[in-house]
């Protein structure tokens, strides 16, 4: 029973959490397969190849230290940022380069790298709460490491995975070749170098004072990752209105179709609209497109054709055409 329920509270948070970071993509979703399974590959393949990597790592330097401390530093601010932030960073670079139409924003490379480090969280957090809470202090050591672990340092992960995401999305959005090699590399180095500082503090700083400075660092990392991804969202719309009111002009889509997709709000209300007279699908579908082909339509301006945009961006404009006098 105690098992079961650090596993809900391991598991259902970090999935709210999931979809609080999914809802942040307004105007182009990507596709839900992909999104779980990063979710998947972070609680399962990254957070399990990391509790082994880790372990026996951790055991060979305490066998050539013989010191417990030592061990648990180096682990701590060396070997597990590494090891954690390739391992859930590399589900994005199979994205990046298998579903490569499917990357072609920065939020995009924040959705997916936020979202598989959520699964990391989500299997790490089962372990912590079951592990040091219910083992070391009963029902009591529960709900007192789940605060800890869901509360105060909830969003970690995804903020340490996020600056691969960005690299990886600064790389798929330059023309330049040495901004292409370095942006991941940058973006994983940042990764790592933020997750590092986190366990260093939190192995340095003890008790309740250093409880409350490693929130505030932490919270501190959260609100200015937060502007970032609401300015991301604002030059979004701004694509949006720039490149589908051309599409108005060309007869693709009505002004009132147009009104409605670039606004995120009036999106969700037509959709609940719909809903109700049997054409949810439809809308759906619709106002999904438009996102798509503002962001085809961005990328044909700042990197060209790329071989299929051209051909992408007629696709989208064919299936309007189709699907505008139903809406």
């Amino acid at each position: 029973m105690a098992f079961l329920f650090s596993l809900f509270l391991g598991f259902f948070p970090m999935l709210v959490f999931a979809s609080i970071l999914y809802s942040i993509d307004r105007y182009e979703k990507e596709p839900g397969i992909l999104v779980g399974a990063v979710f998947l590959w972070g609680a399962i393949v990254a957070a399990g190849g990391a509790f082994l990597i880790n372990t026996v790592l951790g055991l060979g330097l305490y066998m050539f230290t013989s010191s417990e401390a030592a061990t648990n530093l180096a682990t701590g601010s060396l070997i597990a940022p590494l090891v954690e932030e390739f391992l859930k960073g590399f589900s994005v670079v199979i994205i990046f380069l298998v579903f490569r139409k499917e990357f072609d924003s920065y939020l995009d490379g924040i959705i997916y790298a936020g979202i598989a480090a959520l699964g990391f969280a989500a299997t790490e957090n089962t372990y912590y709460i079951f592990t040091y809470g219910y083992q070391e202090s009963g029902w009591e050591g529960i709900l007192s490491i789940a605060f800890v672990r869901i509360m105060l340092v909830g969003w970690q992960h995804p903020f340490y995975t996020s600056f691969t995401g960005i690299g990886l999305a600064i790389n798929r959005m330059s023309k330049s070749s040495v901004v292409k090699i370095l942006a991941p590399i940058a973006g994983f180095g940042m990764a790592v170098l933020t997750h590092s500082i986190h366990n260093s503090l939190a192995a340095i700083l003890n008790g309740g004072a250093g409880l409350v400075i490693g929130t505030l660092i932490d919270w501190g990392g959260w609100f200015l990752m937060v502007c970032f991804i609401l300015w991301m969202v604002y030059s979004e719309q701004k694509n949006l209105k720039k490149f589908l009111a051309e599409e108005v002009r060309t007869g693709t889509i009505t002004t009132l179709q147009f009104q409605t997709a670039v606004s995120a709000w009036l999106v969700l209300l037509k959709k609940i609209s719909a809903f109700f007279n049997g054409k949810y699908k439809v809308n759906k579908r619709f106002y999904q497109l438009c996102g798509e082909l503002a962001h085809k339509r961005n990328q044909y301006e700042k990197l060209g054709d790329e071989g299929v945009n051209r051909e992408i961006i007629a696709d989208i404009r064919q299936e309007l055409n189709l699907l505008s006098p139903h809406v």
